[in-house]
Order: C-alpha cells, then structure tokens, then sequence
C-alpha cells in the first residue's frame, strides 16, 4: 500500500505515489510512504524485503530513474530517500523522523 502520514495528500505528494506505483508493481510487498515535510520538501521511505543483501548505495539507482521522470520542480522538492528492509527500521535514526516527524517551521 501506498500511503501518506497526513490525510491532505497535495498534486506533488499524488504524482510522487504514482511514479512509485512502477515499483510497488513489481515489489507488490514493499510499503511505501510520502510525506511533505514542508511547502519545498518531500521525504519517501520504501521498506521493501527485496532491499535484502543489497548495499544502501546499490538499493538507489532503480528509484531514482522512476523518479527523474517527475517534472523538475517536483524532482527537486524531494529532500530524503530512505530504502530500508523491515529488519533495519527499527535502529534506523532517519527511519524515527517518519514514524515521530518533527513539525517543519516553514
């Protein structure tokens, strides 16, 4: 499932989703989530077992050609990118800012 941590889901957050349904096709087990931070930065997070025995670096490129075909000024918003095995959330420091997120000032 596909999903965001607040109920206002703006076009920015939708178009990300949708570009990230190309991999939950294929990853049909992977939880994906996109947040706005604020109004210029978005966060995803994938926890997907398929990320297993895959180095961080090597776990990116997939999802980052899915996401280059955003239009610029939605490619640019997104601020964070974290690719983690179910395993791995819980000592996760970044993986705290999406289950506890810190209000944006902005």
């Amino acid at each position: 499932m596909n999903e965001t941590n607040n109920n206002h889901i703006d076009g920015q957050v939708e178009q990300v989703l949708q570009v990230l349904d190309q991999y939950k096709s294929k990853h049909p087990n992977a939880q994906i989530l996109v947040c706005r931070q604020n109004s210029v930065s978005i966060r995803i997070r994938i926890v997907d077992r398929d990320f297993s025995g895959l180095d961080r670096v090597d776990r990116e490129p997939a999802i980052w050609h899915l996401l280059k075909a955003l239009p610029e000024e939605i490619f640019a918003n997104i601020t964070m990118l974290l690719l983690l095995t179910p395993e791995e959330t819980e000592g996760s420091l970044a993986n705290q800012e999406f289950e506890y997120p810190i209000p944006s000032r902005l």
